[in-house]
């Protein structure tokens, strides 16, 4: 049975709000006493959010004894979070993730196809086009006839301009193939934990979270798809009559669908983070020991209007997940929030462009070594919180320069940096060890 065809349509009868029908919040001592209820919310960002997403992950749980992503309490995820977050409730690890997605491997039977990102929405193109002379014939009749004004009659013919470039069906094939094998579900009824994809109403510009009663009718492959419509680059996705954009529009996480199932930890991440530079840092300056490695940008105008828009939107952005991890700070303190996304100065990830594919090992390698770096400086305060919870962050681990996620991704470093990397590393251990020990 297909989503057109099940007998509850959101369009007769949708939920108010996402959070409308989560479960009430419970105290600690209300929780199972089989382990903590961990729960995972990935924010959306491109091909490059994806990227960032699976290299983090891999470093989060290589990382932290006790942590299965594969097996979290409930998962929510937002454009490319929810396809990240649909592959790991699917039993798909992050190193099966970085398999498929970024190394393409041969041996993984779930390697993606990059090109189903690129394909043309021809449907779309067709459907605009037929409309032309019809829009054509209205246009010339309003202008010479009823004498309307011309720039009247180019807004009409505006309405013949696709509403997307690309077409994300195929996406959601591939997905529903993989998500149907043996020991999966395609159907958010059927699957182990909570699910929640979020995506907008195009209409009502009401957030819809698929996967919540009301909402888990619909194959998760096309909830994901809906959830990464991005406006302009992928038509709105039509589910039982009404049509549907990417789940950011509204916010950057959703996490308070998450929050009130009284979850012990929740870890969020988040990959668009806008740029910060250093005030008096000129381009001639050697990095300094606290910035990432990679490109430098002594000014953000002289990238032209691409960096501006970049830097604008993802300003908007962040500043919305700041409001929201304030918030949800104060509505839930029982429940520990930690947020992982990318270092603000880190230039070479601001850099790459938001939809490129083809640099994905390259930038997969950059996040899972950054994540690493970001767990080690922030020792002290994530061991406390994550030993609650029964788990355990692996110092040596994290100390082990020789890790990798792919191999030879990265150039290989002067023997100057090495040293200061390992000088940086020592003191990092040294800080973590105030109140910190390895296994």
């Amino acid at each position: 049975m297909n989503a057109s065809s099940r007998p509850r349509s959101p369009s007769r009868a949708r939920p108010s709000a996402p959070a409308a029908t989560a479960a009430p919040r419970r105290r600690r001592a209300d929780r199972p006493k089989d382990g903590p209820r961990i729960g995972l919310a990935l924010a959306g960002g491109g091909p490059l959010g994806a990227i960032y997403e699976i290299g983090a992950l891999c470093a989060l749980e290589e990382s932290i004894d006790g942590l299965d992503l594969r097996n979290c309490s409930s998962y929510i995820g937002v454009s490319a979070g929810g396809f990240i977050a649909a592959g790991l409730i699917n039993g798909l690890s992050p190193r099966d993730l970085s398999e498929a997605f970024i190394e393409n491997s041969a041996r993984s039977a779930d390697s993606f196809d990059p090109s189903v990102l690129l394909h043309p929405a021809w449907d779309e193109y067709w459907r605009r086009l037929r409309t032309v002379p019809g829009l054509v014939g209205t246009a010339l009749w309003q202008t010479l006839v009823q004498g309307r004004s011309v720039l009247g009659a180019f807004e009409r013919l505006g309405r013949a301009l696709p509403a997307g470039l690309l077409s994300g069906e195929a996406l959601a094939e591939q997905l529903h193939a993989q998500f149907s094998r043996p020991g999966r579900s395609d159907d958010f009824r059927k699957l182990r934990h909570r699910l929640v994809l979020v995506a907008t109403d195009l209409d009502s510009g009401e957030a819809v979270p698929f996967g919540l009663p009301g909402w888990d009718h619909v194959p998760v492959s096309k909830a994901v798809q809906a959830s990464a419509a991005l406006p302009g680059l992928f038509p709105p996705v039509e589910i039982d009559g009404r049509f549907y954009v990417d789940g950011a529009l509204k916010k950057t996480i959703h996490a308070s669908v998450l929050l009130q199932e009284g979850l012990d930890l929740l870890l969020c991440l988040n990959p668009l983070v806008p740029y910060e530079g250093e005030p008096g840092v000129q381009e001639h300056e050697p990095h300094r020991s606290s910035r990432p490695k990679g490109q430098r940008i002594p000014r953000l105008v002289d990238g032209g209007l691409p960096v501006v828009l970049s830097q604008t939107l993802r300003s908007l952005i962040h500043s919305r997940l700041e409001l929201g991890m304030k918030g949800y700070a104060r509505s839930h303190p029982d429940t520990d929030i930690l947020l992982f996304e990318p270092n603000k100065r880190d230039a070479e990830l601001f850099m790459a462009n938001t939809f490129s594919y083809s640099q994905r090992r390259h930038l997969a390698e950059h996040a899972y070594q950054a994540t690493r770096r970001q767990l080690l400086e922030r020792a002290q305060d994530l061991a406390p919180t994550l030993a609650r919870h029964g788990l355990t962050l692996r110092l040596d681990r994290l100390c082990d320069s020789k890790r990798e996620l792919v191999p030879g991704a990265l150039k290989t470093p002067s023997r100057a940096a090495i040293a200061m990397a390992r000088l940086d590393q020592a003191l990092s251990l040294l800080e973590a060890r105030h109140g910190v020990h390895a296994p």
